[in-house]
């Protein structure tokens, strides 16, 4: 049974609906694994967001483990980037004892320092693929806008000091050109990226179609993703993301296991 452990500072509805989907599949395709503990850089009481989303936790009857980095960041004093190692030893010694065998970043607003992505095997959901953008999804987008992208779609990577960039898991991908992209595409023609970003925002057409593919796809990833390392169809040991036969992935899948088969599938 692989043994989960959940990061998520819980702030709204997203956090929730992921949360929930891989709970539910977990239990409804009785997958070798279980979540094991969720933890939360907030307390009980700090938001109506998070209390909503701890209120969910409860009632899977997961049990909860938080430590307020808002609470942290006030008696530290400075900028929390300062004093980022020591939050993340004290939110190990809360987890001590733990023992799960890989943890999920979902929704953790937090960058973890290096000293936690050694100590756990942290896999991180990013709405890139492989070779994609950086940065948080609404810089993903207006990316993929800017460089006039053919496909986008999402990752599960191993999270390390360098921000987006560990050894990928694996990856969905999917068109955002053709039939109810095209008009889209051409609505932007000639517009300035600059403007539309102070005019329209998000709700500019194209940004939400985009958005819109790239969040369906994101829950499946991240289950199927689970259910690859339960059945041994890759490891992460070390800080190395393995294949059958215990070699790096990277040699025979740079880009990491490619799910869109199994995606489709579900989704279908």
């Amino acid at each position: 049974m692989l043994s989960i452990g959940w990061f998520s500072t819980g702030r709204g509805e997203g956090s929730r609906g992921l949360l929930s989907f891989v709970q539910e599949r977990l239990v409804e395709t009785g997958a070798d694994a279980r979540i094991d503990f969720v933890f939360s850089n907030r307390e009980r009481g700090e938001a109506e967001g998070s209390d909503a989303f701890f209120k969910l936790v409860d009632g899977y009857g997961i049990p909860l483990i938080t430590h307020s980095s808002s609470a942290f960041r006030k008696a530290a004093g400075g900028r929390f980037s300062a004093h980022r190692d020591e939050f993340d030893r004290q939110v190990m010694e809360k987890l001590a004892g733990t023992g799960v065998d890989i943890c999920v970043l979902a929704g953790y607003m937090l960058i973890v320092s290096g000293e936690l992505c050694r100590k756990y095997p942290l896999l991180n959901l990013h709405p890139a693929l492989p070779d994609g953008p950086t940065g948080t999804w609404q810089e993903v987008v207006w990316s993929l806008i800017e460089t006039r992208a053919a496909k986008t779609g999402a990752m599960v990577h191993l999270a390390t000091e360098e921000v987006d960039r560990g050894p990928v898991i694996s990856y969905v991908t999917v068109p955002i050109t053709g039939p109810g992209f095209d008009q889209l595409w051409e609505s932007f023609q000639d517009q300035d990226l600059a403007g539309l970003k102070e005019t329209e925002g998000e709700n500019f057409p194209l940004f939400q179609a985009i958005r819109r593919e790239q969040y369906l796809r994101e829950p499946y990833l991240l289950f199927e993703t689970l259910r690859a390392v339960s059945q041994g169809e890759v490891s992460v040991e070390g800080g190395q993301v393995l294949d059958t036969s215990g070699a790096p992935l990277s040699r025979s899948m740079p880009h990491g296991l490619c799910l869109d088969r199994q995606i489709a599938e579900a989704m279908s």
